[in-house]
C-alpha cells in the first residue's frame, strides 16, 4: 500500500501530465506529429491519442473499482487502437483537451478518495487483481513513459 506522501506525488504526475504533453507537441508541424521516426514505435500523435484513450479507460476502471465489488474489466488492443484513423491524425487538439479535463477530474477523484477506498480492487483478465493504489502508480508512470517515448521520437527526428 502506498503512503499518503507517495500518493500525493503520483497524483501530481497525473495532474501535470497534460501540460507536459502540450508543451512537448505545441510547436510541431503536422508532418512531425505523424511521422514515426523510430522503427517499431508510435508517432508523437499516436502517443498523444493513446494517452487520451488509455487514461480514459483507466479512469473509468478506477470508478468501477470504487462502485462495484471487484469488477472484471474489459481489455482492449491498444496497438489496434493506435492504428485507427483518428489515432494517426495530426490534429491532437481534441485529445489534449480531453486529456486536460480528464486528468483534472482523475486527480480530484484520487484526492477525495476515503482511506478505505485505496484497497478496493478490480480484475484484469490478463494481469490479475489491481488495487486503486496500483492503478494510480501504474498510470502516473504510464504517462511519464509516453512522454519519454515522445522525447526519444523527437530526438530521432533531429538526428535524421
Amino acid at each position: 500500500m502506498l503512503t499518503s506522501a507517495q500518493r500525493a506525488v503520483y497524483i501530481a504526475h497525473i495532474r501535470q501530465l497534460p501540460a507536459h504533453v502540450a508543451a512537448q507537441v505545441c510547436a510541431l508541424t503536422p508532418e512531425q506529429l505523424i511521422t514515426p521516426y523510430l522503427k517499431g514505435e508510435w508517432s508523437v500523435a499516436q502517443n498523444v491519442h493513446h494517452l487520451a484513450d488509455s487514461h480514459l479507460n483507466s479512469y473509468l476502471r478506477c470508478k468501477l473499482a470504487v462502485t462495484e465489488d471487484e469488477p472484471t474489466i474489459r481489455p482492449y488492443d491498444q496497438d489496434a487502437w493506435a492504428e485507427l484513423p483518428d489515432a494517426r491524425n495530426a490534429n491532437v487538439a481534441h485529445s489534449l483537451t480531453l486529456l486536460t479535463a480528464l486528468h483534472a477530474r482523475w486527480a480530484e477523484f484520487f484526492e477525495t478518495l476515503p482511506a478505505e477506498a485505496w484497497s478496493r480492487t478490480l480484475i484484469h483478465p490478463v494481469s490479475g487483481v489491481h488495487s486503486l493504489d496500483d492503478m494510480l502508480q501504474t498510470y502516473a508512470k504510464h504517462g511519464l513513459d509516453h512522454l519519454e517515448q515522445m522525447q526519444r521520437t523527437l530526438a530521432a527526428r533531429k538526428a535524421s
